[in-house]
């Protein structure tokens, strides 16, 4: 593939919420230090929001490391679309809790029995929900119903509860005021600025091998910045095309008209929103999809040339 043409050890822009690549901003730093904080002071709830493709789930992914460094016991429930009975098993199983009864009141007590165990030895036990603007109301009452499982000093169960800008929305329904005035902290992911997305490219490409010869030229950037309008996921959809493309062209460093071809081609250069139209945090999803999915073809292609 291109690896070979730019002096790569391995892929920089991948979709994947990989860790790794995950760039620190102003904002990233403050979010990984109030969930981190949030935890180890056993606040109980904590609140992550963001626009899609900002990096929520990346940071989680960073949260789990160090987690596991922490040998704290994790569940990750990310279908959001279960009901309460399936929710409890999902994070019963995932917790690796045996419980021979099926009965909600037994599943509790199993549930608040491990819980106590743990605390006993000094460990942690951490439930994280990803696309949680997607759970249903009956889902999030029992969601507030596990903080109840508590000490007299301490929560049992630390929550993490991420999703985007309509989860906020969502919590400000009355029937759920109960479960916001719970949530101790709150923390948000942003897009880009320009510097940052200059900084962001420059990382991906150094953890994925880059010599000190550019990449991308600094107009270049500066046109992916704006078209993406400073979403990490976006970015990384163009520049993985862009790549491609000069690659088969044999272009280094990619240039500002490889960008505008590759906007164009993904049809990221449309108005965001026109009269009558879907709200443009839904246009950009479908963009997103069609581009993956026409990046998913050229790669498939580009593999059977080769």
């Amino acid at each position: 593939m291109y690896k070979q043409f730019f002096g790569l050890r391995e892929v920089p822009f991948s979709v994947s919420p990989d860790p790794r690549f995950l760039f620190m901003t102003h904002y990233s730093q403050e979010a990984l230090a109030s969930l981190t904080y949030g935890i180890q002071s056993r606040k109980g709830f904590v609140l992550l929001t963001g626009e899609v493709g900002t990096g929520k789930t990346t940071l989680l992914n960073k949260l789990f490391d160090w987690l596991r460094c922490e040998r704290a016991a994790t569940a990750f429930v990310f279908n959001s679309r279960l009901n309460t009975a399936q929710f409890l098993d999902f994070v019963m199983g995932d917790f690796g809790i045996a419980c021979e009864s099926g009965m909600k009141s037994q599943i509790l007590m199993r549930l608040n029995q491990w819980l106590l165990e743990r605390y006993a030895a000094g460990e942690s036990a951490v439930l994280v929900v990803d696309e949680a603007q997607n759970l249903s109301t009956q889902v999030l009452e029992e969601i507030r119903l596990l903080t109840n499982l508590e000490t007299s000093t301490d929560k049992l169960l630390q929550i993490v509860l991420c999703g985007q800008p309509e989860l906020e929305a969502k919590l400000r329904q009355p029937q759920l005021r109960q479960l916001r005035q719970r949530i101790t902290l709150r923390c948000k992911t942003h897009p880009l600025t320009l510097e940052e997305t200059h900084g962001y490219i420059a990382e991906r490409l150094r953890i994925a091998g880059a010599d000190s010869q550019p990449v991308f030229s600094s107009v270049a950037v500066e046109n992916i910045f704006k078209f993406a309008r400073g979403i990490p996921r976006v970015i990384n959809v163009i520049c993985e095309h862009a790549m491609i493309s000069a690659y088969v062209d044999q272009e280094r460093p990619v240039k500002e008209a490889t960008i505008l071809q590759v906007v164009r081609d993904l049809e990221l250069d449309r108005p965001e929103s026109v009269t009558g139209a879907a709200p443009a945090e839904t246009v950009e999803n479908v963009r997103l999809v069609e581009a993956l999915q026409t990046l998913a073809t050229m790669m498939d292609r580009l593999r059977k040339t080769e």
